[in-house]
């Protein structure tokens, strides 16, 4: 694993809520990063930790490759990679995303 792979992995487990994004919670840099602090701060999410990859390259592409998807922001709940900002959507739509932050 290289050392981007495991800076990634260790900040994963580390963190009950995880959220790699665009900027940050108090500044959302995209769209996407914006709607997903909305959407975790409307599910309930206190304990959320987030990683502006705008600041740091290597783990922006890094980031990428860990869950083998394309697109920020990913979040990820007790070590789980969960999806970005329309699956978060869907899951808050449905209950499931608040489940997942419950049981976590």
């Amino acid at each position: 694993m290289s050392d981007v792979q495991q800076r990634i992995a260790d900040l994963v487990k580390s963190n009950r809520v995880m959220l790699f994004m665009k900027g940050t919670a108090q500044f959302p840099m995209c769209g996407f990063s914006g709607r997903a602090i909305q959407i975790l701060k409307a599910a309930g999410a206190t304990d959320l930790k987030t990683f502006n990859v705008l600041e740091d390259e290597e783990v922006r592409q890094g980031i990428k490759d860990y869950a083998n998807w394309p697109t920020i922001p990913q979040l990820y709940i007790g070590g789980e990679f969960i999806g970005g900002s329309d699956i978060m959507m869907e899951m808050y739509e449905s209950g499931e995303l608040q489940q997942a932050l419950t049981a976590a």
